[in-house]
């Protein structure tokens, strides 16, 4: 839910050809992005795993960490990273799901498949989900827009009583939402 806590969890990871334990309370005072895909070894998830690995360094410095979440198994997300030379860019942890737990917290989980939608949580430094967004599994996700997404979000979160307008950009301006706009818009 929108501007409420984000379920934690604790479940292992692939990150740097290492298995380690991972827990959302291991990001406090950091934004998150909680990355949710169906399956390794799928056609879709590689180009926006792939775009989000072109697209990390720029998220690292938003103070943004990105976690991909599957339903496979740590051992999987390793073989998928040794076979495949796009998931080879993937310096953020992987996160192993199989029980669909993480999935189910979320609403993201498809209890018939055994799979998750493509889910999209900004997180704040807080724990506060402040987006997120859900796609049919047959509909790739942008890195730019979500990296916008996140500089509208922090760009509110540092500027009381401003609001950001559609397609808000970092070189747009904002809105100070009052009473007399009103009649104006």
């Amino acid at each position: 839910m929108i501007n409420k806590k984000a379920p934690n969890f604790n479940v292992k990871a692939y990150v740097n050809n290492e298995i380690k334990n991972v827990s959302l309370e291991d990001y406090k005072g950091k934004w998150v992005v909680l990355f949710f895909y169906p399956a390794d070894f799928t056609f879709v998830c590689p180009t926006e795993l792939g775009e989000l690995a072109d697209n990390y360094d720029k998220l690292k410095e938003l103070n943004v960490e990105v976690l991909s979440i599957s339903t496979d198994t740590v051992y999987v997300h390793k073989a998928w990273h040794d076979a495949s030379e796009t998931i080879k860019k993937i310096k953020f942890p992987m996160l192993a799901d199989p029980a669909g737990n993480i999935c189910r917290d979320y609403g993201t989980y498809i209890e018939e498949e055994g799979l998750s939608l493509r889910g999209t949580f900004i997180i704040d430094p807080d724990g506060v989900v402040k987006a997120f967004e859900m796609h049919d599994n047959s509909i790739g996700r942008s890195a730019k827009e979500l990296i916008r997404k996140i500089q509208a979000a922090q760009y509110v979160n540092s500027h009381e009583g401003k609001v950001c307008p559609a397609s808000w950009a970092p070189d747009k301006e904002d809105l100070n939402p009052s009473l007399e706009l009103v009649g104006k818009i």
